[in-house]
């Protein structure tokens, strides 16, 4: 069989990256912002052709104020393209970790899934030859597939 992936983390290191994550977690906390999918969806987004837009925005602000708006605060406007310009870094960075740990976990869930259904066959095998003690992993294992036999009847799919 084909194992794609074959890792092991010493725990010293798993350890340090748990701790770095809670020093991440305890840092970022209290300057984050958790919004809904529905607030999400309403929020006026600003994506990289705009990134341009916003910084000269920014800039003209502050050599014309003369334009500003009377709800306008300059010094709001600074802090939070501050804010932009230091936290997009740190999320490029996460993300690149967040996708490369999202590709090892994939490709450990094929992995393992490539065992468990190689083994229950096995275990098929084994009921139809009446070796003991097939029968009963038999019955404790098919539920994960007649789960999904289900909800393709049910017109969903899992």
């Amino acid at each position: 069989m084909d194992n794609k992936v074959s890792i092991e983390i010493p725990p010293a290191d798993l350890q340090a990256i748990k701790d770095a994550i809670a020093v991440l977690t305890a840092k970022l906390s209290p300057v984050l912002v958790a919004l809904t999918n529905e607030q999400r969806k309403k929020r006026n987004k600003m994506g990289e052709a705009s990134r341009p837009y916003v910084e000269k925005v920014v800039e003209y602000s502050i050599s014309n104020p003369q334009f500003l708006p009377s709800f306008a605060n300059v010094a709001e406007l600074q802090a939070d393209w501050k804010a932009y310009q230091e936290l997009t870094p740190v999320y490029n960075a996460l993300n690149q970790v967040n996708s490369n740990l999202n590709d090892t976990l994939l490709e450990l869930g094929v992995d393992l899934m490539k065992f468990a259904n190689a083994y229950y066959n096995q275990v098929k095998q084994g009921v139809k030859m009446d070796v003991p003690n097939a029968k009963p992993i038999e019955a404790d294992l098919k539920v994960r597939y007649e789960q999904k036999a289900r909800k393709k009847e049910n017109g969903t799919e899992s």
